[in-house]
This record gives C-alpha cells, sequence and structure tokens, in this order.
C-alpha cells in the first residue's frame, strides 16, 4: 500500500511540476515587457521612483487642464507659455517642499503641521507672485500690478500646493504604517517560529533521557549486543531529528518511519510487550504535519499502556482522509484512565506540548481530543487541514 501511494504522491508531484513549469514559461513571455514599465514589483517598492512618476504625471495634468481651459475661454496661444510657466513653478516648488517635509515628517506631528502650512503659505506666496507676473507680462502687457496684487493668486495657489502637501503627508505616512506593520509580522512570525523551535526542541532531552536509561541498564546487566544495537538506532533517529529544521512540516509517510525508528528502540526495551499497527489511508501519506508531532503521542501510549501492564499492549496509528481534513488516531487497550493520564503532570512534556505546536501551527484551524476508547483504553484525536504543498520547508 505505501509502495503504490509513493508512487501515486511521485506521478502528481511531476504533474504539479509540469504545471508550474508552464505558468513560468508563459509568464516568462511578459516578463521583459512589464519589467520595461516597471510593473514587475510593487509601484512604491522605489519610493524614489514613485515620486518622480507622480509628479511628472501630477504636474503635466495640471498644464494639460489649464491649457483646455485657457483654449476653451478663447485666450490665445501666449496662454500656453503662461501654463508652461506656471507649471514648472510649481513642479519646482513642490520639489523644494518634498525635500523640507522629508525632514519635517520626522518631526512631532504638532509641529510638523504647523512648520508644514507655513511653508505652504510662503510656497502660495511666491506662486502668487510669479502667476500674477506671468500673466500681466504675456496676457495683460497693459496691466501694472502693484504691491499686494501680487497676491491676488495665493488663495488659488495655497489650495493647490495644500492639496499637493496632504498628498505627499498622506502617501508617505501611509508606506510608513505599511513599513510597520510588516516589520510587526516579521517579528510574529520570528516568535511563533522561534515558539515552535522551542516546542520541538523539548522533546529531545525528554526521549533521550528515557533511551539512555535503558541503554545503561542494559550496559549494567552486561546485554552489550543489544545495548550496541539500541545505541545505532537511537543514531538513526537522532540524525533524521537533526536533518529536519524544527519548525520544518514533513508527509505522514516520514513521520510513520520515524516513529518505526523510534518503536525499534522501544523494542529492544519491551519486545513482545509492545505490538504497534498503523491503518494509513495512502491519500494521507503525502498530507504535512510538522515533524515530531506523532512520536510523543507514541511515547505517552508507551508509558500509560505498555509499561505498567505485564502482557503490555496494542497501539494503533490510524490515519484517515476526511473532506478538507486528516484524522490520526493513537490509540491503546491498556488500562489507563484518561483522568489519571490528563492529571499527571508527567504528560506536560507530551499532551501539552502537541496541544501548543498545533495551536502554533494551525491556530484555531484544528482539532485535539483526549479520551477514553472502547477498546479499554485511551485516545488521542488529532485533525488538521489537508496539506501537501511546501509549507514549512
Amino acid at each position: 500500500m505505501a509502495t503504490d501511494s509513493a508512487n501515486i504522491g511521485r506521478e502528481a508531484s511531476v504533474r504539479q511540476r509540469g504545471q508550474k513549469s508552464d505558468l513560468s514559461a508563459n509568464q516568462s513571455l511578459a516578463a521583459p515587457i512589464a519589467r520595461g514599465i516597471g510593473l514587475d514589483r510593487p509601484f512604491f517598492d522605489d519610493k524614489n521612483r514613485a515620486f518622480w512618476v507622480l509628479q511628472s504625471i501630477g504636474w503635466a495634468g495640471y498644464f494639460a487642464l489649464r491649457s483646455l481651459t485657457g483654449f476653451a475661454n478663447s485666450m490665445g496661444w501666449m496662454w500656453l507659455v503662461h501654463t508652461l510657466l506656471l507649471t514648472a513653478t510649481g513642479y519646482s516648488l513642490t520639489l523644494l517642499l518634498a525635500t523640507l517635509f522629508r525632514r519635517l515628517i520626522r518631526m512631532r506631528p504638532i509641529l510638523t503641521l504647523i512648520l508644514s502650512l507655513a511653508v505652504v503659505v510662503l510656497a502660495a506666496g511666491a506662486f502668487s507672485v510669479i502667476e500674477t507676473w506671468s500673466y500681466a507680462t504675456f496676457l495683460k502687457p497693459q496691466s501694472k500690478p502693484v504691491g499686494v496684487e501680487y497676491l491676488g493668486a495665493i488663495l488659488l495657489n495655497f489650495a493647490l500646493l495644500a492639496a499637493w502637501s496632504a498628498l505627499y503627508y498622506g502617501i508617505n505616512y501611509f508606506l510608513l504604517l505599511e513599513d510597520e506593520i510588516d516589520q510587526r509580522e516579521r517579528l510574529e512570525s520570528q516568535a511563533s517560529i522561534a515558539q515552535l523551535a522551542m516546542l520541538r526542541y523539548q522533546l529531545n532531552p525528554h526521549f533521550l533521557f528515557n533511551t539512555l536509561n535503558s541503554i545503561s541498564t542494559l550496559v549494567l546487566l552486561k546485554q552489550t549486543e543489544r545495548a550496541n544495537a539500541m545505541l545505532a538506532r537511537l543514531s538513526s533517529f537522532l540524525r533524521y531529528t537533526l536533518a529536519n529544521e524544527p519548525t520544518a512540516q514533513v508527509t505522514l509517510a516520514q513521520e510513520v518511519e520515524t516513529l518505526k525508528l523510534y518503536l525499534e528502540i522501544e523494542k529492544m526495551r519491551f519486545e513482545e510487550r509492545l505490538r504497534p499497527h498503523f491503518k494509513i489511508e495512502s491519500e494521507t501519506i503525502g498530507a504535512r504535519l510538522p515533524s515530531l508531532l506523532l512520536q510523543p503521542l507514541m511515547e505517552n501510549a508507551i508509558k500509560y499502556a505498555v509499561t505498567p501492564r505485564e502482557n503490555g499492549a496494542d497501539i494503533w496509528l490510524t490515519a484517515t482522509h476526511t473532506g478538507p481534513r486528516v484524522r490520526i488516531e493513537v490509540a491503546d487497550n491498556g488500562a489507563g484512565g484518561a483522568v489519571e493520564i490528563a492529571a499527571s503532570p508527567s504528560t506536560g512534556v507530551g499532551l501539552a506540548n502537541i496541544r501548543d505546536r498545533l495551536s502554533q501551527a494551525y491556530g484555531e484551524n484544528h482539532r485535539f481530543e483526549a479520551r477514553p476508547n472502547d477498546r479499554g483504553g485511551f485516545s488521542v484525536i488529532i485533525e488538521i487541514p489537508y496539506e501537501t504543498g511546501d509549507r514549512g520547508e
């Protein structure tokens, strides 16, 4: 069954890789065009480029609208010269404003607001003077503005520059907020990874203590061949655990192989008293789960079902695929009661560890239940989303 399922898994993987290759080929045809127009990455990834693009588009739009307005009102071709001068003035003034705002944005909000308003008022005054002079020079040569008449357009120019400033601050504060959110998400992700690693590493000393204690006993009894065999199997098991990242996810097939390595070690201790059984549906062997998730359940079952009984016990590992989820059950027919097992402080590294790891990996999207079963023993049931991707690798 496992061999057939492995072949099915390899064929599915080949098909999936083929689909990805076709998709990549299609995307590669459009990639040079996307790179040429800057669509191959988020617009604000390069903030400097984004500023110049928006600045140029905005003032080009200003020039086009004012030009159309002038021609619609029969202002003549000199209106185009006047508008071009105003566009160049506005473009230059906003470049100066941007340079100042880059410094002001780091100050306290109230200072930023006051100083920005003062700067915009001064810029609007300068804009008004240039606009009035240009109007008198190119459109109405007979008019001679004097004194405060040069500030005749200050309100409209203030509104224009204030709108530009609001847009500038709005975009930059939005980008700052996005940066803070990204940083917080990175920190939360790092904290979650550290938590998962801590929970995984918590298992190794717990398991090593029991195994080394058994090896020590074999050495004291002068059963050196069995002690050497156990050490060899322990070495294989540890080599596997070291080869995987503590936060990695593995397939159920890999997890079962790890369990078999662990059970070979325990078989040296319990011999025929330990009777494991595996009932794994072929559809579930490719399902992914946190590495070494099931080993503490086996260890728990051995401790409470096999160890206390002279005849040992049977332990069943069952995995079924039900809709979008995988249901995994570790059950035994020992005499241990659910209340005693749940209340025992020694299970803190077992069941509690698994609860925490499931919460870290899946949030609320999982089920974890420990209860007596109809075999007279104890069952632990885990339901997790059925995932077959590369998550966690």
